[in-house]
């Protein structure tokens, strides 16, 4: 009996359904073997619906695990907000050396590096602390990188001020700039 419930389903539903424990792209594979499941429930369309099922949630507790690895401090991804900070930070010094050549000054905030035009992405620069972007209430502002002028303006601090979100501390994540190009630029850390 069972073999002829599976004739009348016929094959390529189940290819479907072994698809659909494909990663993201299952889950539409799964949607479409649950609707066939429905639409031949009495055929043994239960089964059909189960893999559909099963499929999407191979895709479901993937993403889960890996975002939930992505947010925990001693996770797997442990460390990677801190290096992507870094690099941030480093292309950042950059970003606003460039402005003080264009506009004979340091900006007065990171907000004067961003383009005047909202929509203009091929100048955006990204100047927002990445390190806390896990830790963000639901009315919360994404945070700046800490910036401040000092010297008359001739010399600035850059930093990300880590997880604990407080400038000057242990946690501080700084641009990687060598000692030597500090001499010829205006980063200075404390």
């Amino acid at each position: 009996m069972s073999n002829e419930n599976e004739e009348k389903i016929g094959c390529l539903p189940y290819v479907l359904a072994g698809l659909s424990f494909i990663p993201l792209i299952g889950v539409i594979f799964g949607l479409i073997v649950i609707v066939i499941g429905f639409l031949k429930i009495r055929t043994g369309g239960w089964k059909l619906i189960m893999l559909g099922v099963l499929g999407i949630s191979t895709t479901v507790l993937l993403y889960g695990t890996l975002f939930y690895q992505a947010s925990k401090d001693d996770g797997m991804f442990a460390g990677l907000h801190d290096k992507l900070a870094e690099k941030q930070l480093t292309d950042l010094v950059k970003n606003i050396e460039y402005y003080k050549i264009q506009h004979s000054k340091y900006p007065a905030s990171l907000l004067d590096l961003q383009p005047k035009d909202p929509a203009d992405l091929s100048n955006a620069v990204f100047i927002y602390d990445s390190t806390n972007s896990f830790n963000l209430k639901d009315n919360d502002q994404p945070k700046l990188f800490y910036y401040e002028l000092f010297n008359d303006h001739n010399n600035y601090y850059l930093f990300s001020s880590g997880k604990d979100g407080m400038p000057f501390t242990s946690d501080d994540i700084h641009p990687l700039v060598n000692e030597s190009e500090q001499q010829n630029i205006g980063y200075r850390r404390k």
